[in-house]
């Protein structure tokens, strides 16, 4: 038995370790990047001088009841810097609730003041959910070019003069912008997710699109040219991540992606545990769809060598989460043979080598932080060492939810497109506690597994200190502390009386 829990130990850790390594590597081409083609790679393009002579764009807001939040959505779209018999507006309306009413009142009211060709579209059934309503609006589309946001985003006015001209090469298909956060200092879960987002939309994306890898369109904030949506076979609704999907279709296809890291598109970060666990659950899950759906595609592609292995480790990244729970699950027993096996204990000592990803890790998240943090070294490393503690632990605490996820999403397990709840908040004063509607209150089997998995790691803890061998306790106490933020959380946002 023991052989067998380090044997599954071990291969769990490879995998983290080789994964880390592709992290590092693109750390690497990121700052290499900075170094010397960030400034020519990131030049915006001249736009046509005239009105009249700027391609005609279709802008998409798929929304399901976004009470809280569409009419700060659509004065901001209403309000783009872009000619306006050059645009229109789609809402593709799903709702069912009083959003179809709010929404109907603002679109007549900015039809009536601004004169911008805006639509409220409505389907008999939603089938497919986002990816439907995106494909279903595309049918009256009048534009070249697709711009879509979420109705979390508030776009800036410049967005599509500042975007539509690197469409100047013919085979660029998306543009996509960074995400900026409305409300990142609003509580520690808005400073972590900020924390996680702020390098994927940095090191991962950037590192990515320099290095001539696949990249993807985040599903917001980014503009599509309609041939490509169209030659990659349009948006496809049997994962939860169309937009992932539809990205790697189209790549696949030869169509080049450009990501554009100085150009900011503000959104809002979910405040509750619930709305935080709905998303995470969402990319997780979808993610591992579309690995199950394309990677094979990936893999027999006539495609260089470097793509396809950062490829693969985009479309397998939802593995790392089950990775991170077999090895915390294991790790406490396999403490316990250790100490009474010797024979076990050279073995274990010997894969721990495999720890050498933290450090991967470190890199990858600490150069992300060099543009966004500026001053003396030493508190700038005594701030990302708390943050990166603590995303850490509550990554590895999200493990067990996020591991399932990717299993049914492995498996073909079918599961409704559960939209993120958004509250309008943008700091303190906002209190999203009075804007529950969205959240579910229910308090889910696997929150209660994971307040189990709390004591369990506690367990280890106490078995560090028992057996006196503490090579695994500051992995037990980013565990333990992970699990019980993510249970109390969990529970506490649950448990919020309705408004």
């Amino acid at each position: 038995m023991g052989i067998f829990l380090l044997i599954l130990y071990s291969a769990a850790m490879g995998f983290i370790l080789l994964y880390s390594v592709s992290q590092f590597h693109l750390a690497l081409v990121y700052r290499r990047f900075q170094k010397k083609g960030k400034k020519e790679h990131e030049t915006l393009p001249p736009g046509p001088r005239e009105d009249e002579e700027w391609p005609f764009v279709t802008v998409q807001l798929p929304i399901y009841n976004e009470l809280y939040v569409i009419e700060r959505l659509i004065d901001a779209v209403a309000d783009f810097d872009y000619p306006k018999d050059r645009f229109e507006i789609q809402i593709l309306d799903d709702s069912t609730d009083e959003t179809v009413e709010i929404t109907a009142k603002k679109v007549a009211e900015i039809r009536a003041t601004k004169g911008v060709q805006i639509e409220q579209v409505r389907r008999e059934l939603r089938e497919g959910f986002k990816a439907g309503a995106l494909q279903y609006g595309m049918a009256t589309a009048k534009g070249e070019f697709i711009a879509i946001f979420d109705a979390d985003f508030v776009p800036p006015r410049d967005f599509l003069r500042n975007t539509i001209p690197h469409f100047d090469a013919d085979h660029i298909g998306v543009v996509q912008t960074r995400w900026e956060h409305i409300n990142e200092n609003y509580s520690m879960l808005t400073r972590l997710q900020a924390f996680a987002l702020d390098a994927h939309f940095s090191v991962e994306q950037q590192g990515r699109n320099a290095g001539g890898f696949f990249i993807n369109f985040n599903g917001t904030a980014g503009v599509w040219r309609r041939s490509c949506i169209e030659d990659a076979g349009g948006w496809q609704s049997d994962t939860l991540t169309e937009d992932l999907d539809l990205s790697y279709r189209a790549q696949l296809k030869g169509w080049r992606f450009k990501f554009m890291e100085n150009l900011e598109s503000p959104a809002e970060l979910p405040a509750a545990m619930g709305a935080i666990k709905s998303q995470q659950f969402r990319w997780t899950k979808g993610a591992a769809e579309v690995a199950r759906k394309n990677l094979g595609k990936v893999i027999r592609a006539k495609l260089p060598l470097g793509i396809k292995i950062h490829a693969t480790a985009h479309l397998l990244n939802s593995f790392l989460f089950i990775c991170i729970l077999t090895t915390s699950l294991i790790s406490v027993p396999i403490m316990v043979l250790k100490a009474n096996d010797p024979q076990l204990h050279d073995a274990v000592q010997y894969a721990s080598i495999f720890m050498l990803s933290l450090l991967s890790l470190i890199l990858f998240f600490w150069v992300s932080r060099t543009n966004r943090e500026s001053g003396p070294v030493l508190p700038r490393m005594l701030r990302f060492s708390g943050r990166f503690i603590v995303f850490m632990s509550i990554s590895m605490g999200l493990a067990l939810h996020n591991a399932i996820a990717t299993l049914e999403g492995y498996i073909g397990k079918k599961s409704p497109f559960i939209r993120t709840p958004k509250f309008a908040i943008k700091d303190l004063s906002d209190d999203w506690r009075t804007r529950t509607k969205y959240l579910s209150r229910r308090l889910s089997p696997v929150t209660l597994l994971e307040g189990f998995l709390a004591i369990y790691f506690a367990a280890g803890i106490f078995l560090d200190f028992f057996y006196l061998d503490f090579g695994l306790f500051p992995f037990h106490l980013l565990l333990f502390f992970g699990y019980s933020v993510i249970f109390y959380f969990s529970v506490r946002h649950t448990l919020i009386p309705s408004a």
